[in-house]
């Protein structure tokens, strides 16, 4: 079993319009609700592509119930969130369908009590006794730590479970120095983390803080990844327009499932890239076009970097 989690879970509602213009109504032409928030994303897509997974994290409010209904009916997929008195939050993306290019409004999450995050912790180490990889995505919810990643990543790797990390600011740097295996920053978060703009130095600097491996998100232009196998850089092959709402979670599932497979650095980067590159594509946020996928599995460039 993978295990994803997501302190703070949402409601990702997608509107589609003819053509987004600012301070004018708009007659929206299609909406879509999917469970969301990074780990749930992931967990989507790892059941997609064959994998058991068990997802937890934080619900609750008349949007966790709507979360947790919809999530019931996603195959493959084990809820296990614990439920909190604060609401979940719900993110909008407006997509427009003349140009295909989205815009996202993310709002804040629950208050988390030091109640319910003992409550959590407890449910974690309980669910890595059976885990063969563990995700920590996203954001942290207001009332938990900034350094929670890393005490979590300290239990898995007391578990002798893999984990991944796909977080920003604080909680990255401080996640970071507990040593997980994978960290998978965006082009900006690892500027922010390490102070450099340049790609290849940044990624050098940021494992050198202690994860094993980065895998850099530089969006149109695929992953840059810097393992103690080797470095690579893995491209699309070509920009994809679309809504880009969970293309990086699509990613890390592609990375985690190569992980657990035990796939090479280069099979892992190609479907991690073809996978991100297909959810841009498909209609509604968090999702992968599945045809699209596999004609991008064989068009991805991998190249020593």
């Amino acid at each position: 079993m993978i295990l994803t989690v997501t302190p703070n879970t949402a409601l990702d509602i997608t509107y589609r319009v003819r053509s987004l213009r600012p301070h004018t109504a708009h007659r929206v032409t299609e909406v879509t609700e999917r469970p969301g928030g990074k780990g749930l994303n992931v967990a989507r897509v790892l059941a997609a592509l064959g994998h058991e997974v068990t997802v937890t994290g934080f619900t609750g409010g008349v949007t966790g119930r709507a979360l947790r209904d919809q999530l019931a009916d996603t195959p493959g997929v084990v809820d296990a969130l614990i439920p909190v008195e604060g609401a979940t939050r719900r993110t909008i993306a407006v997509v427009d369908t003349t140009t295909g290019d989205a815009t996202q409004l993310n709002e804040p999450g629950p208050e988390i009590t030091p109640a319910e995050w003992s409550a959590f912790q407890e449910a974690y180490e309980v669910l890595l006794r059976s885990a063969s990889a563990v995700a920590l995505c996203g954001s942290l919810p207001p009332g938990v730590p900034v350094g929670a990643y890393a005490g979590l990543i300290r239990a898995a790797r007391a578990a002798a479970v893999p984990v991944l990390l796909d977080t920003s600011g604080e909680p990255l740097r401080r996640g970071i120095a507990a040593r997980p295996d994978i960290v998978k920053p965006n082009a900006d978060e690892l500027a922010e983390l390490t102070g450099s703009h340049e790609p290849s130095r940044a990624t050098q600097d940021a494992r050198r803080r202690g994860a094993r491996a980065i895998v850099a998100s530089l969006g149109p232009l695929g992953l840059l990844a810097l393992t103690p196998e080797g470095r690579w850089h893995a491209t699309p092959p070509a920009r994809e327009h679309g809504n880009p709402t969970g293309a990086g979670d699509s990613a890390v599932a592609g990375l985690l499932s190569g992980l657990v497979e035990q796939l090479p650095w280069p099979d892992r980067l190609t479907r991690a890239v073809a996978l991100s590159a297909a959810t841009v594509q498909a209609p509604a946020a968090g999702e992968f076009d599945r045809a699209a996928y596999e004609k991008l599995l064989a068009r991805v460039s991998v190249t020593a970097a």
